[in-house]
């Protein structure tokens, strides 16, 4: 059976609506399904999520604008669900108060090739938080990350469109010759990173 593909609108629904109405449409359907979602805010996103989540999809988010966003669920072999229904629960905006900074494409010391593996299981590993960052900064080598080609571009849209803000070092993109590449969040200044992690509860360095 080809892979179907729904529709769901919820532009101007606060939660639970959006997350109610994907749910019905994710319960029904059976074999392989694309469902996208439009919303208005991010907290939409982060509840979407997380059910998808549990419910076994694989999610894609991604902010076209500041009040729209694109939420992907894809499903392979599902079966429809039948009986007793779970009752939707909407948890409130769940980012904290701390920034994770990234100064590097690789994690850790050592082999370059099992750092970059280790960088992007630490990204996604971000995006599986119960609560996520406020901020994430990326700075010299760190700056590749968010740019044309990186292998965690989608975390990292994911991460945007459920309110986290990306910021990258504008000196750095230029350095790199990446300033036309940016692919996810915003440029930034030195001023802007030293008082981004001085106002921040803690900062995280991978």
């Amino acid at each position: 059976m080809a892979e179907q593909k729904y529709t769901v609108n919820a532009m101007g629904e606060q939660c639970p609506i959006p997350v109610v109405k994907t749910k019905k449409v994710l319960d029904s359907v059976q074999g392989d399904a694309e469902i996208t979602v439009f919303v208005d805010n991010e907290t939409a996103v982060q509840n979407l999520t997380r059910m998808g989540r549990t419910a076994g999809a694989e999610v894609l988010a991604e902010k076209k604008s500041d009040r729209e966003f694109h939420v992907i669920l894809r499903v392979k072999d599902r079966q429809p669900v039948t009986g007793t229904q779970e009752e939707v629960t909407c948890i409130p905006d769940a980012k904290g108060d701390f920034v994770i900074a990234v100064d590097t494409a690789t994690m850790g010391r050592g082999n370059d090739e099992l750092g970059k593996a280790l960088m992007k299981g630490f990204l996604f590993a971000v995006t599986q938080l119960d609560e996520l960052p406020k901020t994430m900064l990326f700075y010299n080598g760190g700056a590749t990350l968010t740019t044309e080609g990186s292998d965690s571009l989608d975390d990292l849209k994911s991460l945007e469109a459920q309110g986290v803000t990306i910021k990258t070092c504008g000196t750095c993109l230029n350095y790199y010759g990446l300033t036309e590449k940016l692919k996810v969040g915003e440029v930034t200044n030195m001023y802007d990173i030293v008082e981004t992690m001085a106002k921040a509860s803690k900062v995280v360095k991978p």
